[in-house]
């Protein structure tokens, strides 16, 4: 497939690193050359430097043969116009913008984006995707990282072994003899870094982390197999008033349960316009570092602090010391993973990856076959999917036996109808079935081609 990636920023050299690693061709374009230079020589990319709104530039790009172009630049407008430009001149068939602005994102101009108006085929909103994150990771406090599948039915937690662990150094077969009711299962374990998927028989060790999937409704049951708490967060405070902060605040209040939520922002202006956008958040003006503006905000009593400014270092410090003061846990927004490796030193409970998020969102939009939904783990070192079973596709009819799955690929659920069963070997997987598969970066592709019955971009 050749792919047109404008803005090699975050997120566009992260997806040309996924894309250019399954053999596509990519072409990445950045008016800064030095970006377009870290590209080409660290991946297997062509790279040109020049302004992607420019049709002079696209064409030189190849996009009269480009299947798929994705704007990723730092301006929604200069997206915009790639795409209208991509389709109109180039006619390419598939068209994704990632659009920050609001404004542009209200469902009563959903139909701006509709051929005959903007051509956008798939918007992709980095805040909106991170306030979900947000808002998920603050469901599991105890985890440090979480994603839902199937309709929110199944839950993937991320979760560090501790010594306390009930179940360290028991082997993976035996738990579902321990917990026979609990429709939980481990389907990878990084140790010392790297990530894998277990066999039956590998065990779990202390200072393990785990990706454990479980249904929604056994999440707390799961938690304490694993020696952790899932406490109520009845108070929140969030350390950044953007549109993150804000978008955060938003969903929490519109949740059932009731949320003390408060904001500390030390943009007068910014701190305004989240007061008059909220109902009953209380927004505080000033620093989030200074001791003395948290106790304002009560924060001996608050049981998580969400750090979102647009400063990583300044999301470290400020989870550092709200902590300090007595907050229960800390969550920081970190665009830079290499600081996620100081999480541990500093005390921060979890962390927010704009990046990883955004691009999740658009690999459902560029995979080939059934593709319901796709996540990535880690510095996209492997892929949750959900795929959907075809009857003419080679393993309908099959059992999770039967079926040849590669070594670093596991099915973690299966929904028939409207239930959801735990793999075992005896479970045949039927014409309309959803499976959900952990599989590793090298396994993607083949995992993808057991489902395919023809290309099938949607």
């Amino acid at each position: 497939m050749r792919v047109i990636i404008c803005g090699a920023g975050q997120v566009g050299w992260q997806l040309a690193r996924y894309l250019s690693k399954e053999g596509n061709d990519v072409t990445v374009i950045d008016n800064q050359a030095s970006l377009v230079a870290r590209a080409t020589d660290s991946l297997d990319v062509a790279g040109l430097t020049g302004f992607a709104s420019h049709p002079d530039i696209l064409r030189e790009a190849g996009a009269e043969d480009a299947e798929m172009i994705i704007a990723a630049t730092y301006s929604d407008e200069v997206n915009m116009v790639i795409c209208q430009i991509a389709h109109s001149v180039f006619r390419v068939p598939r068209k994704i913008a990632r659009l920050r602005s609001q404004s542009y994102l209200d469902v009563i101009y959903s139909d701006l984006y509709q051929r005959d108006h903007l051509p956008i085929d798939v918007v992709i909103s980095p805040e909106q995707e991170v306030a979900r994150a947000a808002i998920q990771q603050l469901s599991a406090p105890s985890s440090f990282e979480v994603e839902s599948f199937l309709d929110h039915e199944i839950t993937m937690l991320g979760l560090k072994i501790d010594s306390d662990c009930p179940v360290i150094k028991t082997p993976l077969r035996q738990l579902t003899e321990l917990f026979p009711t609990l429709a939980s299962y481990v389907a990878a374990i990084r140790r010392d870094g790297r990530l894998f998927v277990p066999k039956a028989e590998d065990q779990i060790y202390e200072g393990d982390q785990i990706y454990v999937f479980t249904k929604t409704t056994d999440i707390s049951r799961t938690l304490q197999v694993f020696g952790k708490s899932n406490l109520r967060q009845e108070r929140v405070l969030i350390i950044g008033g953007g549109s993150i902060g804000v978008r955060v605040a938003s969903l929490l209040e519109q949740q059932e349960d009731r949320v003390r939520c408060r904001i500390i922002e030390r943009d007068r202006d910014k701190a305004e316009i989240a007061a008059d956008a909220l109902e009953r958040t209380v927004v505080l003006h000033g620093d989030g570092l200074d001791l003395d503006i948290l106790q304002e905000a009560n924060i001996a009593a608050t049981n998580a602090v969400l750090c979102v400014t647009d400063d990583d270092k300044t999301n470290l410090l400020a989870s550092v010391r709200a902590k300090s003061a007595g907050a229960e846990m800390s969550i920081a927004l970190i665009n830079d993973t290499s600081l996620s490796s100081l999480m541990k030193t500093l005390d921060v409970d979890a962390f927010l990856n704009p990046r990883a998020t955004t691009v999740s969102s658009i690999l459902r939009h560029i995979r080939h076959g059934r593709v319901r939904a796709a996540y990535a783990l880690g510095d996209t070192e492997a892929e949750v999917m959900e795929l959907q079973t075809l009857a003419n596709s080679t393993i309908a009819g099959q059992t999770l036996e039967e079926i040849d799955f590669p070594d670093g690929a596991r099915v973690v659920a299966v929904r028939k109808g409207k239930s959801v069963f735990r793999p075992t070997s005896e479970l045949r997987l039927e014409d309309g079935d959803i499976v959900v598969v952990l599989a590793m970066s090298d396994a993607v592709q083949i995992v993808e081609a057991m489902f395919q019955v023809g290309v099938d971009f949607f």
